[in-house]
């Protein structure tokens, strides 16, 4: 019990916590916002691999931090136009589509990775994004190394947050991409592109995943390597349902998870070799499970989910 009152008394265990959460935030905004629009996005895991990958070799290329950043919402949208048409006009399974996007990405990165670099062994690293020194509130005992000394990338997470929930909540496009993954008719009725609106919002989203991806090569490490994205797609997908696609609940998962994940690496360290490390492996995942099964009775699911669409059937 002391063990575990030292670790959540300890300011470096939060600021762990959120750097975890980062790249989650951003992946489960894109795919809140995928899901909203009535498709279901899993090429999630594909989309963090090819954004890790783009942003980093834009970076290492000279394009610098941002332009890489930028590099990765592009490739991320791209692979989000590709599924979109499947499964929008074409009507494909998202299911299949989803997996089949994961599988290409993922394959696509490796393939450009290889191709670029041949010869190496290790890969070539970059300068990542630093933690941004903020005045006064990044010198505050405990808050300052726990809330305030992060990479201007998880500002950027939280900024997405609040305005993904403006743009969903306030704003007429997101009453058009919330009743287009509810009532696609309707939509249809008021003269709006169903067809515009579904593509649109898979594309913003997966270049939100992407930038996920990026975080990973640009500001948590400073290298691409292969298995690096580690199945947090598949954990975003997840929250989602725990959020009920609303995006603040969708940050406080994020950030439970990151919490989860931090916490089990601290714990290991402190009991060593008492407990299997397998154990403290699977923690944040069987937590995350459990979680999931409890939002999921209450979950409000957007009704066109899944159901494909076309223009004058009913």
């Amino acid at each position: 019990m002391t063990e575990v009152l030292e670790i959540l008394a300890n300011a470096n265990f939060w600021a762990a916590a959120i750097r975890i959460a980062t790249p989650l935030v951003f992946g489960v905004l894109g795919a809140l916002i995928c899901e909203r629009a009535g498709v279901l996005n899993l090429g999630i895991e594909g989309i963090f691999t090819a954004g890790a990958m783009a942003g980093w070799m834009a970076a290492w290329l000279g394009a610098g931090l941002w332009g890489g950043v930028l590099a990765a919402a592009l490739t991320g949208a791209g692979f989000g136009l590709l599924h979109a048409l499947l499964t929008v006009p074409l009507g494909l399974s998202q299911h299949v589509s989803g997996l089949g996007i994961t599988l290409l990405a993922t394959s696509a990165a490796y393939f450009a990775y290889r191709t670029a670099l041949p010869d190496v062994s290790s890969p070539p690293r970059i300068e990542p994004f630093g933690a941004l020194d903020i005045p006064v509130l990044s010198e505050l005992p405990f808050l300052g190394p726990a809330l305030f000394q992060h990479t201007a990338l998880t500002w950027l997470a939280l900024a997405m947050v609040a305005l993904v929930w403006w743009v969903l909540a306030r704003t007429p496009l997101g009453l058009a991409i919330r009743a287009v993954g509810d009532n696609p008719d309707a939509v249809d009725a008021q003269g709006l592109s169903v067809y515009g609106l579904r593509i649109g919002a898979v594309m913003a989203g997966s270049a939100l995943m992407a930038v996920g991806g990026a975080f990973l090569t640009m500001a948590a490490f400073d290298a691409f390597f292969f298995g690096m994205v580690n199945g947090r797609g598949w954990i975003c997908i997840a929250l989602v349902i725990f959020a009920s696609w609303r995006p603040w609940k969708a940050l406080l998962g994020a950030l439970l998870f990151g919490a989860f994940d931090a916490f089990q690496v601290r714990l290991q360290t402190e009991l060593g070799g008492a407990v299997p490390g397998q154990i403290f492996l699977m923690a944040p995942y069987l937590l995350s499970i459990v979680a999931l099964v409890l939002a999921a009775r209450r979950a409000d699911y957007p009704r066109a989910l899944l159901t494909p669409w076309f223009k004058g059937q009913r």
